[in-house]
């Protein structure tokens, strides 16, 4: 298996490039499943998630195409055609890597009538229930059933008329899921405390391109008037905030100076006043940001939060960079409640970090030093990689299969800034 293995102590410099978003390419696929016509998506990350799900839709008689597929391109583009669907079924050999297969369940509802899904896998960061998503089918007149381990949902003859549902939590899938079986509905759909994510924005964009109807794209309360049929479409895929957010964080933690090129400000305000709250220097440009460390960090307090709060995504991401900082932070999880399995790998390298329930208080120390370190989720991969950039001597970053899902030749753009990381080949 391979692993990463890190020479700490580079500070980094230069410009890295920011992929298309994950958390939205993930979203946008199934999109594919409303149109008898060709979908584009451009800018589309290459990860082991997006071929997951490509492999999905294939299994629904979805043909894709990919262009722009050289080895030094970042991203590429994929077109997706559906003119028949041949299969209703997502089978537990395919969704249980990946918990975004369930996002099939909403669109292939609302063009085929029916959908059956096996219960979604993924990170093991906690209890995420679907509970959410079916209840919205239900209140769009759905008839929801659970039977080993799959989730059918059908249909009144005619299509599902639309509804109205109240989320009691924010939920970003749940969101999505609905606001995919909504535009195909043949009344309208109501939808409050609806996800806000910028993911969810370049969802809604996507389907108006291709001729939906939704009203208050951008807020809690989303209208989406159904129509008979969805046509093909062109789109670009966000830049992901995430992705930006990890390699601010790896800047800082070494001192350095990037350019996050493509990365956009006004997704990640929370982020970056997480990193200006630190004393990192942060500069929003036109095609990206600059963000700059010349001086010891602070320590910062912050929770977890649904958008525009700060993302849980990037939390285990600033811990790491925090272990440097003086002073103590405080950070408390209030989105997953098994999200610090990345503590003790951190504090194997010489952090301090204690945790009680969801809250992790982050001692300050001098230095991290290098160590064999075993990532457990796709974000605290990450923040191995970022402690181990700043360590003393090297880090070695064994299940590598978690990083592949989420970021980009990750290697690849951390040596472009003069980082010492190679990827080898395991035993």
């Amino acid at each position: 298996m391979d692993k990463i293995i890190i020479q700490g102590g580079k500070r980094l410099s230069g410009t890295i490039p920011i992929s298309g978003a994950k958390n939205s390419a993930l979203t946008l696929l199934p999109c594919a499943l409303l149109t008898d016509e060709p979908l584009t998506l451009r800018n589309l990350p290459r990860l082991a998630d997006i071929d997951g799900f490509q492999h999905l839709l294939n299994q629904f008689g979805i043909s894709t195409t990919i262009a722009g597929s050289r080895p030094e391109d970042f991203g590429r583009v994929m077109t997706l055609e559906a003119p028949r669907i041949t299969s209703s079924i997502a089978p537990y050999e395919l969704v249980r890597k990946m918990r975004a297969s369930i996002l099939v369940l909403g669109p292939m509802l609302a063009r085929m009538g029916e959908a059956t899904v096996s219960l979604p896998g993924g990170c093991a960061i906690g209890n995420r229930p679907i509970d959410l998503h079916l209840k919205a089918l239900e209140a769009m007149g759905a008839t929801i059933e659970l039977a080993a381990g799959y989730v059918r949902a059908i249909a009144p003859d005619g299509g599902l008329p639309g509804g109205r549902y109240a989320f009691p939590v924010v939920s970003v899938g749940a969101t999505e899921n609905a606001v995919m079986a909504a535009v195909l509905c043949t009344g309208k759909t109501v939808l409050h405390n609806a996800a806000r994510e910028p993911e969810i924005v370049d969802l809604c964009k996507l389907l108006v391109a291709m001729g939906a109807q939704i009203e208050g794209i951008g807020t809690s309360d989303l209208t989406i008037h159904g129509v008979p049929r969805l046509h093909g479409a062109t789109y670009r895929v966000m830049s992901d905030r995430i992705e930006a957010g990890s390699y601010a964080c790896a800047a800082a933690i070494t001192g350095g100076e990037v350019f996050l090129k493509h990365a956009v400000a006004d997704e990640m305000d929370a982020t970056l006043q997480a990193l200006r709250d630190a004393g990192v220097g942060v500069e929003p440009h036109s095609d990206g940001i600059k963000v700059w460390c010349d001086g010891p960090m602070k320590a910062v307090t912050l929770s977890t939060a649904p958008y525009p709060g700060f993302a849980t995504d990037m939390q285990a991401q600033l811990m790491a960079m925090l272990c440097l900082a003086e002073g103590s932070s405080v950070l408390t999880e209030t989105i997953f409640e098994n999200r610090y399995m990345h503590v003790p790998e951190l504090n194997r390298m010489g952090a301090h970090i204690e945790t009680k329930g969801r809250t992790a208080v982050v001692h300050g120390v001098k230095k991290l030093t290098g160590a064999e370190v075993m990532a457990t989720d796709l974000r605290a991969s990450m923040s191995l990689v970022i402690a181990g950039l700043a360590a003393e001597g090297e880090t070695q970053v064994h299940r590598l299969y978690h990083l592949d899902r989420g970021y980009e030749r990750l290697e690849e753009k951390l040596a472009l800034v003069g980082a010492a990381i190679e990827r080898v080949g395991g035993d």
